[in-house]
């Protein structure tokens, strides 16, 4: 059971990295991007046909792939802040269900609805506690996602950037009267996050299911990381995405209950979503 936990930490870190990128872009843009791994998968699965079909080097691939999620997020960004600049939160988060299912529909169409022969980038065993083997890999899901929370966080909190971006995400109005650039900002943090969730996905996508819909529905286990800060704190991102890569693993190993492995997320989110209603609920009954 403890192996099948520390197991569960490889999807964990995918899950962490993904949730930090939805939690930035909610607080940063006032989206919640569905699209946020299709476009990594996009770019993931772009990569593997470089580097079967072009014989490109695997690092090389993997550089163009990530490129290409980073591009193809900028884009759906680009279209968002230039027409639907006024939108509301809601609005603007719905429009990014087209993407999802383009994206999902065109793999289909270019690679097929198989899953892809990903090269492992990162493989082998890192160290070993307690007689458990600790993949290099999932060393490396969690300390990049460590990693982004934290520089996300000192990007926020101590540089100019960071002062626009927090910003234009508190009082978009002020913020364009004073003359900083909401566009490319918005922009450019659809980019970032594309470029990060497009890398996650091509180093664990070896260890997963990765056909273009399991790919692209990470998004689900993602935003229950994401709910547990209420798509604010980047620290609880980082904590919600472990616990359910741990609790999904653990599950895994127990014959009686591995069956709700696949659902662990929905019920996380009902579960969650009930415990912050529980003070309405609780004023009702009484």
């Amino acid at each position: 059971m403890l192996q099948g936990a520390l197991a569960g930490l490889a999807a964990g870190g995918l899950y962490a990295v993904l949730a930090v990128c939805l939690t930035l872009m909610s607080r940063l843009v006032r989206v919640v991007n569905f699209a946020q791994a299709a476009t990594g998968m996009f770019g993931g699965f772009v990569a593997v046909w470089l580097v079967s079909h072009a014989g490109w080097p695997i690092w090389l691939g993997s550089i163009a792939g990530v490129l290409l999620g980073g591009a193809l997020s900028a884009l759906i960004g680009l279209i968002i802040a230039t027409w639907l600049a006024e939108a509301d939160t809601t609005t603007r988060s719905a429009v990014t269900v087209g993407p999802l299912l383009l994206l999902i529909s065109l793999s289909f169409i270019l690679f097929g609805n198989k899953p892809q022969p990903f090269s492992p980038i990162i493989a082998g065993p890192a160290f070993t506690v307690g007689g458990v083997v600790i993949a290099q890999v999932t060393v490396a899901t969690v300390t990049l996602a460590i990693v982004v929370a934290v520089a996300c966080k000192l990007v926020l909190a101590r540089t100019s950037v960071g002062t626009k971006l927090r910003a234009l995400s508190e009082r978009p109005t002020t913020a364009e009267l004073i003359g900083i650039p909401s566009k490319p900002l918005s922009v450019a943090v659809w980019a970032v996050t594309g470029l990060i969730s497009a890398l996650v996905i091509i180093i664990v996508a070896p260890s997963q299911s990765n056909d273009a819909t399991s790919l692209s529905m990470l998004i689900v286990p993602a935003s229950a990381a994401a709910l547990l800060g209420a798509f604010r704190r980047l620290d609880l991102a980082v904590v919600g995405g472990l616990v359910l890569g741990l609790l999904s693993g653990l599950v895994a190993q127990i014959d009686q209950v591995s069956f709700i492995r696949n659902f662990l997320p929905f019920l996380f989110i009902v579960g969650f979503l009930l415990w912050m209603q529980r003070k309405e609920v609780w004023d009702a009954a009484r």
